[in-house]
């Protein structure tokens, strides 16, 4: 009886861990998500801080392994980037401030084009945060850009203008963080 239990015991342990290839900050990256019907693997996934802020673990997911960054950003292709939120120190009105810097620097600071698209894309981040609340940013090729908030849809912004600055943020000229952008390009 004590083997037949052990067994799956095990069985259950490799179940619950199959779909998981890389763990960041204790944090489980899925190996694989789905974009539109396509399914996208894991590129690369990072921390970022800020400080001694452990802020969020980031992961990029293509469906073609890349490490180039421009490429990546200009594409129209299926893709998405992953948020997973690892402090209780990012708070909605943080983020909504680093996301706003973020798209001053992909767009070396013209904005302007698609400031309407960001600031429908910043009421992602009216709603409070807690900790292990997670971020897909998905782009979905001639539909736009999908913003998902633990898996539910809650905006769709259109335009590869507004991808490409989006995505730029962490892997454009002056990226959120230089070695996560390193890690996310599987570096």
């Amino acid at each position: 009886m004590f083997k037949k239990i052990s067994g799956i015991v095990l069985v259950s342990v490799m179940l619950a861990t199959a779909g998981y290839s890389m763990e960041v900050a204790g944090v489980n990256m899925a190996d694989t998500i789905s974009a539109g019907g396509t399914t996208l693997t894991l590129n690369g996934a990072g921390l970022r801080t800020k400080f001694f802020i452990k802020a969020y673990i980031a992961g990029l997911y293509l469906a073609q392994k890349s490490n180039n960054a421009a490429a990546i950003v200009a594409a129209d292709q299926p893709m998405a980037i992953r948020l997973y939120i690892n402090s209780k120190m990012i708070t909605s009105d943080k983020m909504e401030a680093a996301t706003k810097e973020g798209f001053q620097n992909a767009t070396k600071g013209n904005t302007a084009p698609i400031q309407a698209k960001i600031d429908s894309f910043m009421a992602t981040f009216k709603e409070p945060l807690k900790v292990g609340d997670i971020f897909d940013f998905v782009n979905v090729p001639g539909k736009g850009v999908e913003i998902y908030k633990n898996g539910t849809l809650k905006n769709t912004v259109a335009g590869l203008d507004f991808k490409k600055a989006l995505f730029g943020i962490w892997l454009g000229d002056k990226p959120a963080q230089d070695d996560l952008k390193a890690k996310m390009l599987g570096k």
